[in-house]
């Protein structure tokens, strides 16, 4: 069983969409970012980074005591790795999976977050860094859709990648992107 320390964010649809497609039994634990939850004690002995989401298996591959996990890319190659699923044995495609996976969790999501931040929650709109933050996105999106343009999926077969970038492609409008301008990512969405 996995329970999963859980709110919907982008980093936690992306666990929840393996976990669903991979069809593991888990249980959701809300921490509601919103009242500060993930700033309680409990919360940080499994995620000392204080952030969603992040899991416990109690049941690992190792027959050992349970296994706490935080950080999403972590999560999704730790949930893989244990099932077999969504990420290939082979070295070579596996390589290319990882490369995007943490592709997302080094350029995408937190330069996506920052575009969100910036331009939705900041309690005072600073020109520059809105157009610093869209701009990177955009630029990312076009990076992404180079590669969807040669395959159906990021690393050719369905995988952690797809399932990482997907939750942030699908906020395309609330980064301040439009689709039309990159025809490969519409298959995402």
């Amino acid at each position: 069983m996995i329970e999963l320390y859980y709110w919907p964010t982008p980093n936690g649809h992306k666990v929840t969409i393996f976990l669903e497609e991979a069809q593991i039994d888990y249980k959701i634990i809300p921490v509601d970012i919103g009242k500060g939850e993930q700033f309680k004690p409990d919360f940080l002995k499994i995620s000392p980074n204080n952030r969603m989401p992040a899991v416990v298996d109690y049941s690992p591959s190792d027959g050992e005591e349970a296994i706490s996990i935080f950080e999403s890319g972590a999560i999704l190659w730790y949930l893989g790795s244990k099932t077999g699923k969504f990420l290939p044995s082979n070295i070579r495609k596996q390589k290319t999976v990882l490369e995007w996976l943490f592709w997302q969790v080094g350029g995408l999501g937190p330069m996506a977050g920052q575009n969100h931040h910036f331009s939705q929650y900041a309690p005072e709109k600073i020109p520059y860094a809105i157009e610093c933050y869209v701009n990177e996105t955009n630029r990312l999106y076009g990076v992404l859709n180079r590669q969807l343009e040669k395959n159906r999926y990021i690393a050719q077969d369905y995988s952690l990648a797809d399932m990482a970038c997907y939750p942030w492609i699908v906020l395309y409008e609330k980064q301040q992107q439009k689709l039309d301008d990159f025809p490969h990512l519409i298959k995402m969405v």
